[in-house]
């Protein structure tokens, strides 16, 4: 059998669908049909039963999770769901568990896989598509969707704050390490084979800097907790005048203003990223305090967030995604970098 991870994208998805739909057997939908809508991080698989119900099945990578985080995960999402968030309703299996494990033959490792209820709307933005998702919308009505966004950001950072942890919880956290240690959650960004001997001497000058800079940052839960960590376009869904929030898949313990720099990264250098900062912004001061000594570090979570797309593009050279979107990630992480160097 070829190795899974030298097969084509179509290749390997259509073996995760054949675990997909011996997985279904453990929520007793009956008889489904599965179309694939996202293959990158996870496969995610709209599932249609014969009543015409919808779900969306996600089929974890291998390795990135343990059970214990997963769990965990989910965990946060009920408890924001009983809280008033309008976030995907996890379906749990027959058993009860909010997830499973399945092994197939054609996969080469076991896998998690959870279960959905269908979330309606249109994402803000795409990966693949305009990253920024702000492609024919004027400046007024971006506006408005950024304060949303902002006021969003905010409510999940109070919930966030003020809830106990279960006991066992345990999530990834995207501090100095995590961001710019020696061994940074997404990959060792500085060594992407695409930089330029100017450009990864510039990164490893920010890097440096961060080092310090990120180490000097208080943790308190006026600035830092539980976060999303992944608030940029594609996983806010527009639907009306609401905006839902989806895939906490990399949520983890961060500072805030990481998580408001990673909702603003895509429109850096675009004529609408102040009008756009200045609503997101607006927007979490009517939910949370946000001093201006923390806006003002701004330019530090960019970069930093920046870095980390360059690393994931370099864990994950061999995609598809990797190649069309590394050039484009290198350009914003290097002016992320000067933009913060300049500054501060």
């Amino acid at each position: 059998m070829p190795d899974f991870y030298q097969l084509s994208p179509a290749d390997q998805s259509g073996r995760l669908r054949d675990l997909a739909r011996d997985a279904l057997a453990a929520w007793k939908l009956g008889p489904c049909e599965l179309a694939l809508i996202k293959f990158r991080e996870n496969a995610v698989f709209r599932v249609t039963s014969q009543a015409g119900k919808l779900y969306a099945l996600r089929v974890h990578r291998a390795g990135y999770h343990s059970d214990s985080e997963l769990r965990s995960e989910l965990q946060w999402m009920q408890a924001l769901a009983a809280s008033g968030f309008d976030v995907p309703v996890i379906v749990p299996a027959s058993t009860g568990e909010l997830f499973r494990q399945f092994a197939h033959a054609s996969v080469p490792e076991p896998r998690q896989v959870d279960l959905f209820e269908w979330v309606s709307g249109a994402q803000l933005g795409s990966v693949e598509q305009d990253m920024s998702g702000t492609a024919g919308q004027d400046v007024a009505a971006l506006g408005q969707t950024y304060r949303t966004v902002g006021r969003l950001a905010a409510r999940l950072h109070n919930q966030a704050t003020s809830w106990n942890l279960p006991s066992g919880f345990t999530r990834h956290a995207w501090d100095d390490a995590g961001l710019v240690g020696e061994q940074p959650f997404w990959g060792r960004f500085w060594e992407l084979a695409a930089l330029q001997p100017a450009e990864r001497s510039l990164i490893l000058s920010a890097r440096d800097r961060l080092r310090h800079d990120l180490g000097r940052l208080a943790r308190s839960p006026e600035h830092y907790g539980l976060i999303h960590a992944d608030f940029a376009p594609e996983n806010l869904l527009v639907d009306g005048e609401h905006i839902r929030l989806l895939d906490f898949d990399d949520a983890g313990f961060g500072w805030h203003m990481f998580e408001i720099a990673t909702s603003l990264y895509f429109h850096s250098g675009q004529p609408q990223y102040a009008p756009i900062r200045d609503a997101l912004i607006a927007g979490y001061r009517e939910e949370r305090a946000l001093s201006d000594a923390q806006v003002a570090q701004l330019s530090m979570f960019l970069a930093a967030r920046g870095f980390t797309y360059l690393g994931w593009v370099h864990t994950r050279h061999e995609t598809e995604t990797a190649r069309e979107l590394t050039p484009q990630l290198v350009e914003l992480a290097c002016a992320a970098a000067r933009e913060y160097l300049a500054t501060s």
